[in-house]
């Protein structure tokens, strides 16, 4: 059992949330996501999370296994060409997970999508959660616009909310 991660997850606050992500924040994301959105023909949704219950600290769940459950509830999976991606951002820890639907599946390699999270995580770790999310999704979208470029009909179907989800 991590002590410190329990009280960081036990402790956390939606003040601590807002003043890391505050509205102008969101809208700059929301922005970001639709305009990488006409480059590729895929999916992006955003969810943030502050902390998670300190019951499931305890019990060890870790950022991948709730990104894994955002990704579920929110239906990312649930695009017409199975190309959605989560972009999700556990505060609590400044950790970032991504999680791709199975029209990625032997097209983009886990060490690429490592390398998103990797270069968000640094700068939250100075804690420039805006500039860290913004270079999110321009990484993302740079995957997403090698393996979906956009449709040939010029049809761009929003499937998903580009809006950031906060829990």
């Amino acid at each position: 059992m991590d002590w410190g991660r329990w009280f960081r997850h036990a402790f956390a606050t939606k003040y601590a949330r807002r003043r890391a992500f505050p509205l102008s924040s969101l809208i700059a994301i929301e922005a970001a996501i639709t305009e990488s959105e006409r480059w590729h023909s895929a999916e992006i949704r955003f969810a943030i999370e502050g902390a998670i219950e300190p019951g499931d600290v305890w019990y060890g769940k870790t950022a991948r296994e709730r990104a894994l459950e955002i990704f579920a509830a929110l239906g990312v999976w649930d695009t017409e060409q199975n190309n959605g991606v989560l972009i999700y951002v556990l505060l609590a820890d400044k950790r970032v997970e991504i999680v791709a639907d199975r029209g990625f599946n032997d097209r983009v390699a886990e060490d690429e999508w490592s390398a998103v999270c990797d270069a968000m995580e640094a700068m939250f770790e100075s804690d420039r959660y805006l500039d860290g999310a913004l270079e999110g999704v321009r990484l993302t979208s740079q995957i997403l616009e090698r393996h979906f470029p956009p449709r040939a009909d010029g049809r761009n179907d929003n499937e998903l909310p580009n809006r950031p989800f906060v829990l």
